[in-house]
């Protein structure tokens, strides 16, 4: 029987044997490094309570947009893959569905996960195809079923160090104490403050979360002063239960500087139901220049992740809600819209803003210039459409010659599909070691250096960055 693609050693390495040689020796100094996930969309409860993973379709199919969209795009209707408001689809015909459609995901970052995923965590026997959907689905099922199949148990297995969720500023945090008190468990699930439904008055729940908000931290107070002072109390809970970052996903990075009485006057014709579309956008990008001064006094780390029309189709987002495949990359402008923060903060001690982006083209005119001048700013990695081998090897590329190796995140998984977790960090791994052994290759830094540059890229870059 032929090698499984998904086990060959030299996946993802350069082809040329050369340089494919000095990958190998790279890769093979980090690829048992403990892994660092300093975002990500896990749910703590689950680790947690180590809840067993629900069936194959539930667990790899159904909550994947990454899946479900490209199945979509063949003429699957969504119905077919993943919940509605109306009903939920049977669990082996969803994964039928998959089977079905497995060869559109040939040469895509999804078929690279998810064949690594069925190779080394699940020990699949048989390729996916229409076919072995029954047998493989059965297969799955019963990996799922084995008493060391857990969160918690994959936890170690997968030789996790620290992970961070994304969590409500509003969450009593209640799974990360019960975690981190818990000396059986060895490893760090870091809470993440996400504000956004706080902070951007377009969001249909913000003034309702506004009331909330200021009821359980505004210390009686009903103003824009009080909301300020219920964000920054939060934020201490948040910090004081292991957060290191506050992230935030907006449309367009803007920022905005506002005196006190122009904000105050947004904040109450916002809750008055009387903002405009521009009062809106003045207030998201006023609120961002506020994340950026409260990071600089509390020291989380600030992420920006902006470039995403979210929900693109009405229809289906009525439907089926947030998340399911239909957010769309666009254009974005860095160098103008985060200028109000730098020109305040860009300087400041031990303020640290990782500036993420899904538009490639302001990795080098753009991300890459800032990085290399402001002492606050990193480079976060490819994210989301990005994330994928070509896309990180273009970013390397884009970023490298301008800001060099020092001012990046180290790598993001963004993921909430908990067990690709090792396949998307050892395919950043085997990237890195590729691009660094070009560089040896072309007699542009030695072998020793790259060595030491891979090891701070993959451990200490994420160490250092994220204040960990």
């Amino acid at each position: 029987m032929p090698q499984s693609i998904a086990s060959h050693p030299d996946r993802l390495l350069p082809a040329e044997p050369g340089t494919r040689s000095i990958a190998r020796d790279l890769l093979a100094r980090v690829q048992d490094l403990p892994i660092i996930s300093p975002h990500g969309h896990v749910d703590a409860a689950v680790i947690e309570q180590n809840t067993p993973f629900p069936d194959p379709a539930a667990l790899l199919v159904s909550p994947d947009h990454y899946v479900t969209r490209l199945i979509h795009a063949s003429g699957v209707p969504l119905d077919r893959l993943r919940p509605s408001k109306t009903a939920e689809p049977d669990s082996r015909a969803v994964w039928r569905e998959f089977c079905k459609a497995w060869p559109l995901f040939d040469g895509t970052a999804s078929g690279y996960w998810l064949r690594t995923q069925f190779e080394s965590v699940f020990g699949l026997q048989h390729e996916i195809s229409a076919e072995t959907a029954e047998a493989t689905y059965d297969a799955i099922s019963a990996k799922l079923q084995e008493p060391g199949f857990r969160p918690r148990e994959l936890f170690k297995d997968f030789n996790i160090e620290v992970l961070a969720t994304t969590d409500d500023p509003l969450d009593k945090l209640e799974s990360h104490k019960a975690i981190a008190q818990d000396p059986s468990f060895h490893g760090r699930v870091l809470p993440t403050f996400r504000p956004d439904a706080y902070l951007n008055i377009a969001h249909p729940d913000w003034a309702g979360n506004v009331e909330r908000l200021l009821a359980a931290a505004g210390d009686g107070g009903t103003g824009y002063g009080a909301y300020l002072a219920a964000l920054e109390s939060r934020r201490r809970y948040f910090i004081d239960h292991g957060a290191v970052s506050a992230d935030h996903g907006v449309i367009t990075p803007a920022t905005l500087k506002l005196d006190q009485a122009e904000a105050a006057r947004l904040f109450d014709r916002a809750r008055s139901g009387e903002a405009t579309p521009e009062d809106r956008d003045a207030f998201e990008a006023h609120m961002m220049y506020q994340m950026a001064r409260m990071s600089v006094v509390d020291g989380l780390v600030m992420t920006i992740h902006p470039g995403s029309y979210r929900n693109h189709h009405q229809p289906t987002f009525e439907f089926f809600g947030a998340d399911t495949g239909h957010d769309i990359p666009f254009g974005i402008n860095y160098t103008q819209a985060i200028r109000p923060v730098l020109q305040d903060f860009g300087t400041a001690k031990d303020f640290h803003l990782v500036l993420f982006t899904l538009d490639e083209t302001v990795f080098s005119r753009e991300l890459a210039p800032l990085a290399g001048f402001y002492p606050s700013v990193y480079l976060g990695a490819p994210w989301w459409f990005l994330d994928a081998p070509d896309a990180m090897l273009r970013f390397r590329s884009a970023v490298t010659e301008t800001a060099g190796f020092s001012r990046s995140s180290g790598f993001i998984d963004d993921t909430r599909a908990f067990c690709s977790i090792p396949a998307r960090h050892d395919a950043s791994r085997r990237i890195e070691a590729s691009f660094l052994a070009r560089l040896v290759a072309e007699h542009r830094i030695t072998e020793d250096r790259a060595h030491e540059l891979i090891v701070d890229i993959v451990d200490a870059s994420p160490r250092r960055v994220f204040k960990l």
